[in-house]
């Protein structure tokens, strides 16, 4: 007789309980039972209140800031680990830490690499998530990682805009293999942003390279933190004689002033996933779900099947 693997037991971080909630219903199951101890200073403990002996777990939490929702993820795989699951996975929607994934200047950290070992120290033996802010992070992990395109959520609905004369956009030049990517599959011209910073989140200068005059363009990133560069670039395009200009951005972080800055600027939409829980409401911000999409990759992973169909990009 065939071996049939169990049913995977799915669990969830505090931060991520909508998503993950919505993800299990895509699986077909139910969320598994988890209780959070707190003491007066803040520490925290979590507990798996089932038995997972044996069992192929997924923990679902992305990491955005604060670092309590890393801190969340670690306990949370050490516990699994030290309650004998067989396999764990971390499935982690947004990946934090990840722009730190080189030296760029002395005596600096490499957050994105010291973020993996400490997953795998926990107990991580796989990790599942989206849109990494540099695809060389894969290679910091020992373990599998399955790296997924939200492109798969976002060009059906690109399509369905039925834009005429569409121009895909990069706002820096590290974005430009994603924004080609985009423009493979909608057939449609290229044009980058070379910007250069101050310091972090300060833009000194902006320049476009291309046109877009009569076009409508649309910004692709994988993420937008304080939407300085998105609004900035918008509102060069539109001065450049660009129709419309929208964007998509995987992780919608929008720290400080971003929503004032994307309520001001020329930007007709943002487009953007639940990867992490969104602030506060703006009538310019959409929001599409990933669950289907990590919810058909945790089938794949538990039936052993290949997740290649699922990377468009």
């Amino acid at each position: 007789m065939a071996y049939v693997a169990p049913e995977p037991k799915i669990f969830a971080c505090r931060q991520s309980v909508e998503l993950a909630q919505e993800i299990a219903k895509e699986y077909g199951a139910e969320l598994g039972k988890m209780t959070f101890s707190t003491y007066s200073d803040g520490e925290f403990q979590p507990s798996f209140e089932e038995s997972i002996r044996g069992a192929r777990i997924f923990i679902i939490g992305s990491t955005h800031p604060g670092p309590e929702h890393l801190m969340e993820m670690l306990l949370m795989l050490d516990a699994a680990k030290r309650a004998s699951a067989r396999h764990i996975t971390a499935v982690m929607p947004y990946f934090g830490w990840a722009r730190q994934d080189r030296k760029d200047k002395p005596r600096v950290p490499i957050a994105a690499k010291m973020v993996a070992n400490i997953l795998e120290t926990a107990g991580a033996t796989r990790i599942i998530t989206m849109d990494l802010h540099a695809d060389q992070i894969q290679g910091f992990f020992e373990r599998p990682v399955d790296h997924l395109f939200a492109s798969t959520v976002f060009l059906p609905y690109v399509k369905s805009l039925g834009l005429d004369n569409l121009t895909i956009a990069s706002p820096d030049m590290g974005g430009s293999k994603r924004a080609y990517a985009y423009s493979k599959y909608l057939n449609s011209d290229v044009v980058v942003c070379y910007k250069q910073r101050k310091k972090a989140n300060v833009i000194e200068h902006m320049e476009l390279i291309g046109d877009v005059r009569g076009k409508n363009v649309i910004l692709v990133d994988d993420m937008v933190d304080t939407a300085g560069t998105l609004t900035k670039a918008a509102d060069l395009m539109i001065e450049k004689g660009a129709i419309s200009v929208r964007a998509i951005a995987t992780h919608a972080l929008l720290s400080g002033d971003a929503f004032e800055r994307i309520e001001k600027s020329a930007l007709k939409e943002l487009i953007t996933t639940d990867s992490i829980p969104l602030r506060q409401p703006s009538d310019k911000v959409r929001r599409l779900s990933c669950a289907k999409l990590f919810a058909d990759v945790m089938h794949r992973v538990q039936d052993n099947v290949s997740i290649s169909s699922k990377f468009l990009m």
